[in-house]
């Protein structure tokens, strides 16, 4: 028994659903992140030193 193949637009709705889903319960499950209190995402020029990684540590 062979199952009928899924249109594309079908494929890519489920896909995106899912991801939603997936986001979702992240976001239920932690919290929203504190952008005031977040590091940087790019940090240059900035003055600010990296932190954290084993090439850091002097």
């Amino acid at each position: 028994m062979t199952l009928p193949a899924l249109p594309r637009p079908v494929v890519g709705l489920l896909a995106l659903a899912a991801l939603g889903l997936i986001l979702a319960v992240d976001l239920a499950q932690s919290g929203a992140p504190d952008l005031f209190t977040a590091p940087p995402a790019l940090a240059l020029g900035s003055g600010q030193a990296p932190s954290g990684a084993h090439c850091t540590a002097q």
